[in-house]
């Protein structure tokens, strides 16, 4: 079974690392790194810089998840609008 997890590496403040991240996240950040003109690089070093703990994937993946929330109404757990 071939797993859902991509390994990429990546250069942030001039080193190099490995990020290991799900598709649809690698996705997401690129498309958030576009619109902002920041290269992954940059985007990533940020993220890097600003996250308080846990690891740098996890730090993305909650990157991306907080992106997306800002952008969408809020939700239900039922998928009904939330009329906030």
């Amino acid at each position: 079974m071939k797993s859902l997890v991509v390994k990429r590496s990546i250069v942030i403040a001039g080193h190099k690392t490995s990020v290991s991240l799900e598709e649809p996240f690698w996705l997401g950040l690129k498309e958030i790194a576009h619109g902002q003109q920041l290269t992954l690089s940059t985007m990533v070093g940020d993220i890097d810089t600003k996250r308080r703990q846990g690891n740098l994937s996890s730090a993305i993946r909650l990157f991306v998840l907080d992106a997306v929330r800002t952008r969408t109404p809020a939700m239900t757990p039922s998928g009904v609008q939330n009329a906030a």
